[in-house]
């Protein structure tokens, strides 16, 4: 994890920063069994996971298998201006396709850069070769529909679709961030790329504070719009749906990334058994206070209405640090 400067061990204790390392071994590896990693690792598995328990997600197109079965991959987005192609078993955003729609025999990328349909061939043998997948592995290619983001987020992400990062533990939502998409990301909301994190908290689903690249942030660099601003609608649903894939998977320490669509509402988009550090810096808080106060509870709550009630009393922001502009640390 990168932080902008640096700051006592002491001091990171005091924040309850969890690290890579406590990570692995006291939460992945504790609560994470492994014969349970390919229900996540494999977005095929996951969506078809989630369509089975009627948890919302994109609308599956198809998927290519061979190189032979590409050639039909036309038919599969026929009647479909906009769609989305992205590896089964990719990592980190890596080898996502958005096209956002058509120019004559062309289509349009999500950045508005027109490609042709030879470049889109390209980039599903590159798939299938396993270029973006977890230890290069032959993979698949997933089609499906393209989302309309909510009109809330017109001026807060540039050129693409936020998501929101929920980490569950013990079915319980306990750290929230959203990714903004900038030019510089090329439209897709992965902070490495140079996406933005905003912190949410828990209680409401109101913005905390805001980095790009580590370094604090108060308005979107393309749009100008002011990130404290930003309200997340349907938020305990959000934290519903996040909450009932702890049911669905059986992980216990868990990456959810939803998306609201404009007609649909949630959405689930993915699953990662091993969810980044990052969220701490997007909301200038650790984890392991709410970690650890999830692991003093004896039995989960069956009821995931009941696990969110108790995250939302109990993880909440105090009013009087939201958009505070205390700088990020450097570990």
């Amino acid at each position: 994890m990168n932080w902008s400067s640096v700051i006592s061990s002491s001091q990171l204790k005091k924040m309850g920063i969890l690290g890579m390392n406590r990570r692995n071994i006291a939460y992945i590896g504790r609560y994470n069994p492994r014969h349970l990693f390919p229900l996540v690792d494999d977005k095929l598995r996951t969506k078809k996971l989630a369509e089975e328990h009627q948890i919302p997600t994109p609308k599956l197109l198809g998927e290519i298998r061979s190189q032979s079965e590409m050639k039909d991959w036309l038919e599969l987005v026929e009647g479909h201006q906009g769609f989305v192609l992205k590896p089964a078993k990719g990592s980190g955003g890596k080898g996502i396709l958005v096209i956002s729609g058509r120019q004559g025999e062309d289509f349009v990328k999500s950045s508005g850069q027109v490609i042709q349909a030879s470049h889109i061939e390209r980039h599903q043998s590159n798939i299938l070769a396993g270029l973006y997948s977890l230890g290069g592995a032959k993979d698949v290619i997933i089609a499906e529909s393209l989302l309309c983001p909510n009109t809330i987020f017109e001026h807060y992400s540039y050129e693409g679709i936020p998501d929101i990062r929920v980490i569950v533990f013990r079915g319980y939502p306990v750290m929230a961030m959203i990714r903004l998409s900038t030019h510089s990301s090329d439209g897709k909301a992965n902070l490495h790329q140079g996406a933005i994190g905003v912190g949410l908290d828990i209680a409401t689903g109101r913005a905390v504070h805001a980095v790009q690249k580590d370094a604090l942030v108060t308005a979107h660099p393309d749009t100008l719009a002011p990130l404290v601003d930003i309200q997340i609608p349907y938020w305990k649903d959000i934290l519903t749906l996040a909450a009932r894939c702890y049911d669905v998977t059986g992980l216990g320490y868990l990456g959810t990334d939803v998306v609201l669509d404009e007609h649909q509402g949630p959405m689930l988009l993915e699953l990662n058994a091993r969810p980044g550090l990052s969220i701490q810096i997007a909301n200038h808080a650790g984890l392991l206070p709410r970690l650890r106060t999830i692991e003093t509870i004896k039995k989960p709550a069956q009821n995931p209405e009941e696990r969110v009630a108790f995250s939302q009393t109990n993880f909440q922001v105090p009013q009087s640090n939201i958009g505070d502009e205390t700088p990020c640390v450097h570990q």
